[in-house]
């Protein structure tokens, strides 16, 4: 009953802060969903983490939670100045394992960035692939700010790739367009992604 309550309350904070609401069927879906997923700690954990996201956002960084699964999360890391992602916005996942936080989250990255393959789980010390190296202490926010420096290093392991800055400028110039293809990318990102349209507009793109 607790894990339900605690479900139910997530729902409502998502169709708060979402940029779309959520049927009435969905809700109960969602609720259904994350009631038999994950634990009471992760819920707990998760839903006071979204808040402070929320509450506290990175100008770098923007991510939420699946509506009908709250152990999956999905991101934009926004390419910083002066690097040869600049301008792009790089979607990426985070899947929380159910007794997160005692657990490390796999991580991989969807848009192509020319640092890291795409829909591959990247190997890093606060990822699934080092669950001896995981403290439970570090949250949502620790572990994107984490892969934002990482992408930013050359450093090669498990799901990184290699090349040049010229081709990392393109693709970032190419992220948008790509992003605005991923129906999941423009529901949990509506207002990046009408910003995204607006300005490929106004410069004569597609």
């Amino acid at each position: 009953r607790e894990v339900a309550a605690l479900a139910t309350s997530f729902g409502v904070r998502a169709r708060l802060l979402s940029p779309r609401s959520p049927s009435s069927q969905t809700h109960r879906t969602a609720t259904r969903e994350i009631s038999t997923m994950a634990s009471r700690a992760a819920l707990n954990r998760l839903q006071k983490e979204y808040a402070r996201i929320v509450k506290e956002p990175s100008p770098d960084i923007e991510a939420h939670p699946r509506e009908s699964n709250i152990l999956e999360w999905h991101f934009v890391i926004k390419g910083p100045k002066d690097t040869p992602y600049h301008g792009g916005h790089y979607h990426g996942k985070l899947v929380f394992p159910p007794d997160y936080p005692y657990k490390p989250p796999s991580i991989m990255m969807l848009t192509p960035s020319g640092r890291f393959r795409t829909n591959m789980r990247i190997c890093m010390s606060m990822s699934d692939f080092h669950p001896e190296t995981w403290v439970p202490a570090w949250s949502v926010a620790s572990i994107l700010n984490g892969v934002l420096s990482f992408m930013l290093e050359e450093t090669t392991t498990v799901g990184s790739m290699e090349a040049s800055a010229d081709e990392r400028k393109r693709l970032a110039k190419r992220s948008h367009a790509f992003n605005r293809k991923t129906p999941l990318f423009c529901e949990l990102f509506a207002d990046l992604v009408a910003e995204q349209a607006a300005a490929a507009a106004a410069a004569g793109e597609d």
